[in-house]
Parts: structure tokens; sequence; C-alpha cells
């Protein structure tokens, strides 16, 4: 669902909000204990369209868990996981202490409506929703995610951490297109049709 914007008697396209993302066969994004080390594989050339992607965004939206983990695969030197500080990086959270914040990530805690309209207002390029599935589902149930894209990686692992947070919800999805790479990769991209949350959704609209 691409949010609308009337501007001098013209409709305009607003920035939209994007999950960009891989997962197993079986619909985890990590293990139980944050481990992704099944995503630990030869990669074709182009990085499944990644470049392009990345290209299309300058903004990223971490949940608290997600963030952290980054910077302790930035701390070991795990190529391409650091944050992108030429970027804005919002990380939602109640316990971090602002303080502390890294150089290039800016502290969120607000209603997701109000940050999203905020944001979305603002002039630039489209947002990459990075996760994790607590935050994921905030926002879907919100109505605040447009695009998911989902690139199936060709393994299962059992048991995880799912791609959306689980809660009693009906969101249609309009597929926008399916791509299979030689690798075995899946990339499946969606549109948000309508978000129907079940009314359990957080009232203060957030979730690390």
């Amino acid at each position: 669902m691409i949010p609308l914007t009337r501007t001098a008697g013209k409709i305009e396209s607003l920035r939209k909000i994007i999950v960009y993302i891989a997962t197993s066969a079986d619909g985890f994004i990590a293990r139980k204990d944050g481990s992704v080390d099944w995503l630990n594989r030869p990669r074709i050339k182009g990085d499944y369209g990644m470049g392009k992607f990345y290209q299309s965004i300058d903004t990223i939206l971490w949940g608290r868990k997600t963030c952290d983990m980054a910077l302790g695969f930035q701390e070991q030197g795990v190529t391409q996981s650091a944050l992108d500080t030429r970027l804005k990086n919002y990380v939602f959270t109640r316990t971090w202490d602002k303080t502390k914040a890294p150089a290039g990530i800016e502290f969120v805690n607000e209603p997701i409506k109000k940050f999203a309209k905020r944001l979305r207002a603002r002039k630039g390029k489209d947002i990459w929703m990075m996760g994790g599935a607590g935050i994921i589902g905030s926002f879907l149930d919100e109505g605040e995610i447009d695009e998911f894209i989902i690139h199936v990686i060709p393994t299962f692992i059992g048991e995880g951490i799912p791609l959306v947070a689980p809660r009693h919800r009906t969101v249609p999805l309009k597929l926008l297109s399916v791509k299979k790479f030689s690798d075995g990769v899946v990339r499946l991209h969606y549109a948000v049709a309508e978000a129907r949350p079940s009314g359990r959704a957080r009232k203060n609209g957030r979730q690390d």
C-alpha cells in the first residue's frame, strides 16, 4: 500500500518503508539465539540485487536487538555487517542509554504512526526496515509497511525467530514479482495490500 500526498494539485508518492530481508525456507530470519550462521554460504555475482536496492534507500530502521547484534558483528570484524553512518539510522528502543548512542544512530521512543508520518513527509529516498521480527510486526500492525522483499534461502533450520512477531492478524499481500537465482534462492516481492490487525497490537504502537 503506497502512501500518497497531494502537493499543488498533484498526487505524489511518499517514501516507502520496505522490509528487505532473507529467511530460511521454513520462514525464520534467525535461530532462537539470534544466530544467522546458515546465511554463510557462497553468494552469486551481484549479491541478489542488493546493490540496486541500497541505492534506492537513504534511511534504515532498526529494532534494538537487531542493531545490538550488528554492532557486535562490527566489533568482531565481520564484513558487511556494520551500520552505514552515511545513511540515517533510527533505532527503536526504550532501554538504551541515549548518552551512549554510537555515532550515526538516533534513538526513537514515540508512537509508530507519529514517527512514520514525520519521516515519510521528509524529502528523500525509500526507507529500509531492517528488523527484527518485533519491530516489523509493530510497523505492520500500524499499517506502516509498504513492501516486503524476501529472499528465501534453500535451507531449513527447524526453529527460530519468525519473519514477523506472532500476533493475531490478517494482512493480504499483492505479489509484484518473483525471481529465481541460480543457487536456489528465490526473491519474493510483495506489496502490502491492507493491514488488518486484530486489536492485540501494542497500544503504544512500537516494539523493540
